[in-house]
């Protein structure tokens, strides 16, 4: 029945986060990998679903008072008057509000600027919409201290760059699409700074954001779009046509998360540092090179030892073999040609944002392959060094 396929579904291969996140489950190994959290949800917004199934918020619904929350703080945090009537979408996710921007914007052939490295499904969705990604290759360079927090960098763009960006889509009459879902997650001084923020940029940008990584509640499928009250209309239009509305009590308990107190940010962001301190500090003693402390997300891009002679797939094959540990290649990220022995295979993203007992239990698995000098023993190959 192969051939009953379209072109573009034969085009699409299977997500190698969801794949290693799934082996993971299969092995029972501990999952580095996908970027979820493994630490139960704040206490209320849990027992605010369950009011809400049990208030029988259980059929199609869209909640008006997200919008307004959304909406408010769009003005307290970055300044901006939206208008949560017009202006703001409820969808399942920020993933499905990313691919309804998609299909609301682009035309057969439109082209649209991607950084590479970037997550995995921007591609997808803008090829499935019509549209041709173009990739902007070294913005992301991990050597230099710029401050939107990036998967899988951990980089977050400051003023200048995005003055930048800004700039161009003035110059060039374009319009912008962001993934703020880690607008909450960054570290000591830094801030997410909305490029809708900027000047003349509300009118040009739509930003996508969810409940997802903020609250770690990435399975309730509660995200958002924010855009110009015609092109919100036409992503509510696709959304109606796609899913019809997002899950009915979680859009209620939305607003308890939404309500959260500047405390509850404030603590968010000091224990995703100390995790954050301790996986860097793991890696750096048995032989990763981190050139670049995360500055938001809760992602370590770690750069294989300088003598490891295989690319990442081999080396995350062989940590799931070995110590039972998953983590995802690089590779996955870069979407530009690469040569077999090209720096996009080099690199190994982390995902920090487990519990305290998961990321000890994965460091016993880990320094139980250490060679006499505390270094990976994958690293080298059996006559190859020990210090």
């Amino acid at each position: 029945m192969e051939e009953k396929l379209s072109s573009f579904a034969k085009s699409i291969t299977p997500s190698s986060i969801q794949q290693l996140s799934q082996l993971a489950q299969r092995c029972n190994a501990i999952n580095l990998a996908e970027g979820f959290p493994d630490f139960p949800a704040p206490s209320n917004i849990k027992n605010a679903a369950v009011s809400a199934i049990n208030l029988d918020f259980n059929q199609y619904r869209h909640v008006q008072e997200i919008c307004d929350f959304v909406a408010k703080n769009m003005k307290d945090i970055h300044g901006l008057d939206v208008d949560p009537k017009t202006d703001i979408v409820i969808c399942c996710g920020q993933t499905e509000a990313f691919a309804a921007a998609m299909f609301a914007l682009l035309n057969h052939g439109d082209e649209v600027i991607v950084l590479d490295p970037s997550y995995e499904t921007y591609e997808s969705c803008i090829s499935m919409a019509g549209g041709v990604p173009t990739l902007l290759v070294g913005l992301w360079t991990l050597k230099t201290h710029e401050s939107l927090p990036h998967n899988p960098t951990g980089k977050v763009f400051g003023i200048d760059e995005l003055d930048i960006i800004a700039e161009a889509c003035h110059k060039m009459d374009c319009l912008a699409v962001t993934d703020e879902v880690y607008e909450h997650i960054t570290y000591e001084n830094e801030r997410h700074i909305s490029l809708a923020s900027l000047p003349g940029m509300l009118e040009r940008t739509i930003v996508t954001s969810s409940l997802s990584k903020t609250y770690s509640v990435t399975g309730w499928r509660i995200g958002w779009a924010i855009a110009p009250a015609c092109i919100a209309e036409a992503i509510r239009n696709i959304h109606t046509r796609v899913t019809d509305s997002a899950p009915a009590p979680f859009q209620v308990a939305a607003l308890a998360a939404l309500q959260s107190p500047p405390q509850y940010y404030k603590s968010l962001r000091e224990d995703f540092i100390s995790r954050r301190d301790f996986i860097i500090e793991l890696l750096t003693r048995i032989g990763f090179q981190v050139q670049f402390k995360p500055q938001g997300s809760f992602f370590v891009f770690a750069e294989l030892h300088k003598d490891y002679e295989h690319s990442d797939i081999d080396f995350v094959e062989e940590l799931i073999k070995q110590a039972g540990v998953v983590a995802v290649p690089g590779c996955g990220f870069f979407h530009t040609k690469y040569p077999p022995d090209g720096y996009q295979r080099r690199y190994i993203r982390f995902a920090f944002c487990k519990s305290s007992q998961t990321l000890v239990a994965a460091l016993r698995k880990i320094t139980a392959l250490l060679n006499s000098s505390g270094h990976l023993k994958l690293f080298f190959s059996d006559k190859g060094p020990e210090s």
